[in-house]
């Protein structure tokens, strides 16, 4: 487990993109696993391996990359770690980043689990003002400790490791049958 962290240290001192990328895949797959096991029940003959790839595909290609583009992007613009940043940071992220990003997300699950436009446009209007509203009861907190705690560089793993119960609501959302 020690060489597995100083691997990954590595990389995220080389690499972070690549670093972030593949650490929200790893979880974003977790999270999904953790829905289909815990949460719908399905056993392992009735895990299905496809979905789970295709979560973890969605965290290596969009979350991991935006996500962690977004906190570069948030750091220029409001430069600093103290309260007052932290709280502005927050609320930049909730009030405008969230919205956005969850809208993104549930299209790109949507097309990506081979539902035509219009099926993707109805699960986003059933799904998104109630995964917005449970978004709104669990990042603000998370991410005030982010902002204030956790270096830039960390931010995506930390909120990773907080968002493998939030992939897993999001992974039972975005494919519910």
């Amino acid at each position: 487990m020690a060489a597995l962290w100083r691997g990954w240290r590595q990389l995220l001192a080389r690499r972070p993109g690549a670093a972030q990328a593949l650490t929200a895949g790893a979880l974003m797959g977790a999270g999904d696993v953790i829905a289909q096991q815990l949460v719908e029940r399905r056993g392992l003959c009735g895990h299905h391996g496809f979905r789970t790839a295709r979560m973890a595909a969605i965290g290596v290609c969009f979350v991991g990359p935006v996500v962690g583009g977004w906190y570069r992007i948030l750091d220029r613009l409001v430069p600093g770690s103290t309260k007052v940043v932290a709280v502005k940071k927050m609320v930049l992220d909730q009030g405008g980043f969230a919205p956005c990003f969850l809208g993104c997300f549930l299209a790109i699950t949507g097309a990506t689990s081979g539902l035509s436009a219009e099926e993707t446009w109805a699960r986003i209007q059933q799904d998104y003002v109630d995964a917005l509203l449970t978004n709104y009861c669990l990042w603000p907190p998370v991410q005030m400790a982010n902002f204030y705690f956790v270096p830039l560089q960390h931010r995506l793993a930390v909120v990773q490791c907080v968002a493998i119960v939030w992939n897993c609501y999001l992974s039972w959302k975005a494919n519910r049958e």
